[in-house]
């Protein structure tokens, strides 16, 4: 029997059975993370884009929407009727996968089912039935009229009068291009030479012309047909997911969120019981003993002491550890063995833990303060060159600048059924009208504004520009806030009730519906002091168990929004004193206490642990900040029902979570939980309770130590299939990471390296600053474009791969583009901080700079042309009697020299520790500093010899010239890894076999983050 006839078979058998095929609302699909959909248009009655990307398209002509058997509700083409998708869709993308459903009029050659491109010569498209002298099923990659890539499959025809799932897939970094029908891959060509820009504009979009039902060419005939459920995926799909896609539509039932398949993709493989990396050379690991107190599970050390062969000085042995996901092994006391294992050894080192009653421990306290943004100027390199940190800020203080809040005010004014200001434009993205995350934005705006005020002592008419933006952008905000929950004329109804708020107008549902038709403005309903740039229909829903998706009836995390307008409320109070802009949170987090504080336990267990709904950043951290601020009690109570406690205490009762050592997030969201957990912190400082602050230390430590990519990144789990998640197991990141969808979301770095350095104030621990210097350097500064404040959302790690930069011009905003706003305006922040008692400086990071300790009058230059360099200088102005603490990086192998007024000190500096320098210090006093960097490894924990390149902290990525599927490999020298390695440290530019390596915050082209390395 054909191909084709199997495959209309198959059809007949999946319509037979079929009852009704609901469209899918929800935005992972299929067992494909979010991050791979770019649009999905389901075509029941319009032609939105489904997916949170706003990306609607257009109908052109006379289209009707008519009932299907199969599908319910389908858009019929015919005449000159098409769709228009905007041309900005392939922006910022690698690979693509385009697929959908069509049931065909007719078998008339040269109709198309889509054709995208920049013109008729430069483009893809796929023809059903042939296109001129072919009458096969065609598809076709053109990069001009003379460069072209024609698929065409005789063997699988499309049929007249029945439904076709029709895929093209364009796979960059394996360098094919494959067609399937009705799940089955029928066309392959391999060994392209392509890139996407040589087909679209994948910068900026203006040249492209994105169709479906009609050619790009004028003089082909429009197809007559019916089309349902077109979507576009940013990735190469693969065999199983493409077959998943097509199975599913038969499915009743919505897609499945997190769902825990097993990697389906071609991440290379390797031996398991292969010893890889220094591993082998390895002869044996010692043992421990370990002590911990009833119902807390044992800190087990990541790294132990490790032999090697011929007396090889290896690095410390990386372990991996079972990991129980309660903590039933330590409810009583006594002694057990735990066995841990070395990737690719039969070395099983053990643990023997001594469960004791009590630990007595001393609780500890905020013993450092940092330093107002006001205090600590960035300045130029000791050669008078602006540092990457002033490139950086600059790009976003001056974009900033330029900006018009009127925008980010646009959609609370809609909310509330005002006026716009003449000329004023709405912002893009999640922003836009029907978008259920607006508002977002303007939060991270508020943030970013009151920084760079504080910032800008260096420009006191720039400065003045982020005063006037300040002052207005609260205004507007007071005066809306004003209006809730009153009449909205004299003697007219309201409701002040919070607990109250009434459906909207002609509605018997609460809804998410936003669009300029269905969205309540009636505000006197909603409550005294209610704010957001939507009504209050969310919050309600969200209680009443609504989950994430673009239906009404779903919502998108209302929390998360909120607590960004929270927080920058409260920024720009505590920067500017604005007493208005205080007053807006009081009369949020008001109404926010009215309604959670009457909802039973299970309820807010249950919403906050739904997935991206219960979203809600870090409302814990702003209301408990919100109660230092003002000293109202019900601040710190709201604070208290924001506790995760399925996370952080296990149920209820407390049993175990995160508090008692137990990883508890493991294949959960990551960036739905570091706020959380940076809250917990803050409530720890405001409640004095030591379980939040086991719950945010144990967090630290599980997540840098099991779950961190080379940058510093913690999540892009391909298991679960949602790059925005951890992976579903500790310490497996080569099995279960390295999403193919992107990992490492920025705004996820931003929030662990606050973690990070909240954690710091309390206990010194130079890990701590180890890895925030990692973050900063290797993340946060290389999520920025090269020329613009544009900056990544996911940063890719896979062999030659490329970052994608958005949101230029500040239009249009992710959420990783709210927290560069952030990122980019406070990158001074923890150079320096001081003792809570003013007799101590800590000095964290190698930055040109110079501080103002006020208190003290005191101020501190630091020159040095770092990293470029291994050394610093600081000159003290002023005088006084205090504490110098100088950070020895871990990194610092080869030595800490320092010299204090040109004469060497004789210290002892331990790399990962700081040293002290006591003394009463004098007008002119200099400190000089010198660590010679080296060359090391950072191998991923469970495939040692896939591991990225270091020079001190800095991260070297290979620069490469085209997409790769395998890792670059390379051989070091196990004695001195450097000794093959050529370059030019004083750039940071080096060589190994004819390929560039450069910092990863200087890499935007091509690159390889990870290498696979066999050691000689």
């Amino acid at each position: 029997m054909k191909l084709h006839k199997i495959i209309t078979c198959f059809i007949c058998v999946m319509i037979a059975g079929l009852l009704e095929v609901r469209a899918q609302g929800d935005q992972i699909l299929d067992g494909i993370g979010e991050t791979g959909l770019i649009a999905r248009y389901v075509f029941e009655k319009d032609a939105k884009d489904w997916s949170r990307n706003n990306l609607h398209a257009t109908i052109k002509g006379d289209a009707k929407f008519v009932k299907d058997e199969l599908f319910k509700n389908v858009l019929s083409l015919s005449g000159d009727a098409y769709i228009s998708l905007p041309s900005s869709a392939l922006n910022n993308v690698e690979s693509v996968s385009m697929v959908g459903w069509v049931k065909l009029n007719s078998t008339d050659i040269d109709q198309i089912l889509f054709d995208f491109g920049k013109n008729k010569n430069t483009h893809a498209y796929l023809a059903p039935f042939g296109i001129g002298e072919t009458k096969d099923f065609t598809a076709e990659v053109a990069k001009n009229s003379s460069k072209k890539y024609t698929l065409s499959s005789s063997v699988a025809e499309v049929s007249k009068d029945r439904w076709s799932h029709l895929v093209l897939v364009i796979d960059v970094p394996s360098k094919t291009i494959k067609t399937y029908i009705n799940g089955v891959q029928v066309s392959l060509e391999e060994k392209i030479d392509l890139e996407l820009s040589d087909v679209f504009n994948v910068e900026s979009g203006e040249e492209n012309k994105l169709y479906i039902g009609r050619s790009i060419a004028e003089d082909k005939p429009a197809l007559d047909a019916s089309i349902h459920d077109f979507r576009i995926y940013r990735i190469g799909l693969t065999d199983n997911q493409v077959k998943g896609i097509f199975e599913n539509a038969f499915k009743k039932r919505d897609g499945v969120v997190n769902e825990r398949k097993e990697p389906q993709d071609n991440l290379p493989e390797f031996s398991r019981t292969s010893p890889q990396l220094y591993n082998e050379f390895l002869t044996s690991v010692e043992d421990i003993e370990i002590q911990t107190a009833v119902g807390v599970l044992p800190r087990l050390p990541r790294t132990l002491e490790g032999t090697y062969k011929n007396g090889l000085k290896g690095p410390k042995v990386k372990v991996t550890w079972p990991a129980p996901t309660d903590n039933s092994e330590v409810l009583k006391t006594g002694t057990y063995t735990v066995t841990g294992s070395v990737a690719g050894t039969d070395l099983k080192p053990k643990a023997t833990v001594n469960v004791v009653q009590i630990i007595a421990a001393e609780k500890p306290s905020r013993a450092l303060e940092a330093f107002g943004l006001d205090a600590v100027n960035l300045d130029a390199n000791a050669n008078g060159q602006n540092t990457k940190f002033i490139e950086n800020r600059d790009k976003f203080i001056n974009t900033l600048a330029e900006t018009d809040p009127d925008s980010f005010l646009y959609m609370f004014r809609n909310a509330f059924g005002q006026e716009q200001t003449a000329g004023a434009k709405p912002l893009g993205v999640w922003d836009t009208q029907e978008t259920k995350l607006r508002g977002h934005a303007s939060g991270h705006y508020l943030t970013a504004i009151a920084q760079a005020y504080a910032s800008t002592g260096y420009d006191k008419e720039l400065q003045q520009n982020f005063a006037d933006k300040m002052k207005y952008m609260v205004n507007t905000l007071y005066d809306l806030s004003q209006m809730s929950g009153k009449a909205a004329e004299q003697g007219g109804e309201f409701n002040a009730d919070p607990t109250t708020v009434p459906m909207g107008p002609g509605k018997e549902i609460y809804s998410s519906d936003l669009s300029e038709e269905g969205i309540r403005t009636d505000y006197w309903n909603w409550g005294e002091g209610f704010i957001s740039a939507y009504p209050p229909d969310q919050f309600i829903m969200l209680e009443k168990g609504a989950v994430y998706g673009t239906e009404e009836t779903k919502i998108w995390a209302p929390y998360y929004t909120l607590h960004k307008i929270l927080a920058g409320l409260m920024d720009i109070y505590e920067v500017s004193g604005n007493k208005k802009a205080l007053a807006v949170a009081e009369g949020m987090g008001d109404w926010v206490y009215a309604r959670l504080s009457e909802l039973p336990t299970e309820i807010l267990i249950s919403m906050w642990n739904r997935y991206i709904a219960g979203e809600f950043g870090g409302m814990n951290e702003a209301m408990a900040r919100l109660y230092r601020i003002t000293g109202k009690d019900a601040y710190l109570e709201t604070a208290r029902l924001f506790d995760n406690i399925k996370v952080f205490f296990g149920d209820a009762n407390h049993s175990h979570g995160l508090a008692k050592n137990v990883d508890t997030f493991r294949g959960l969201h990551a960036n739905q939980h570091i706020p959380q957990i940076v809250g917990a912190l803050e409530m720890y400082r405001d409640s004095d309770q030591p379980e939040y602050f086991n719950v945010a230390d144990n967090f630290w430590v599980k997540a840098t130590k099991d779950y961190m990519y080379s940058i510093g990144g913690v999540a892009g789990a391909r298991n679960p299939a949602n790059a925005e998640c951890f992976i579903a197991q500790p310490g497996t990141l080569y099995e279960n990471g390295l999403s193919a969808g992107g990992q490492n979301e920025t705004c996820a770095t931003y929030n662990m390296l606050k973690l990070t350095r909240n954690l710091f104030l309390y206990e010194q621990r130079p890990e701590l600053m180890d890895y925030y210097e990692r973050g900063l350097y290797n993340h946060i500064l290389a999520s920025v474009a090269e020329d613009s404040p544009a900056n990544t959302y996911h940063v890719p790690l896979r062999p030659g791969s490329k970052k994608s930069f958005g949101n230029p011009d500040m239009t249009g905003f992710t959420c990783c583009n709210g927290t560069a706003l952030e990122s980019s305006t406070k990158l001074q922040n923890s150079i320096y901080f001081k003792g809570a008692d003013n007799k101590s400086l800590y000095v964290n990071l190698y930055v040109p700079s110079t501080l103002h300790w006020h208190e003290e009058k005191i101020k501190v230059t630091q020159e040095t042309n770092f990293p470029k360099e291994d050394r610093t200088k600081l000159t003290i102005k002023g005088k006084g009697k205090f504490d110098l603490k100088l950070r020895v990086p871990g990194w610092a192998t080869k030595g800490f020299v320092v010299k204090i007024n040109g004469k060497e000190e004789s210290v002892e500096a331990t790399p990962g520790t700081y040293l002290t320098l006591s003394r009463k210090w004098k007008d002119g006093d200099t400190v000089a500093l010198k660590m010679p960097f080296g060359f090391h490894l950072d191998p991923v924990m469970d495939q040692q010899n896939i591991a990225s390149l270091f020079y001190g902290p800095i991260l070297l990525a290979a620069q490469e010239d085209e997409p790769r599927t395998e890792w670059r490999k390379v051989n070091f020298d196990a004695e001195n890894i450097g000794a093959t390695i050529k370059g030019n440290p004083e750039e940071l530019i080096f060589e190994i076999d004819g390929v560039i390596y450069k910092p990863f915050y200087d890499t935007y082209g091509r690159h390889s983050v990870y290498l696979d390395v066999d050691l000689d």
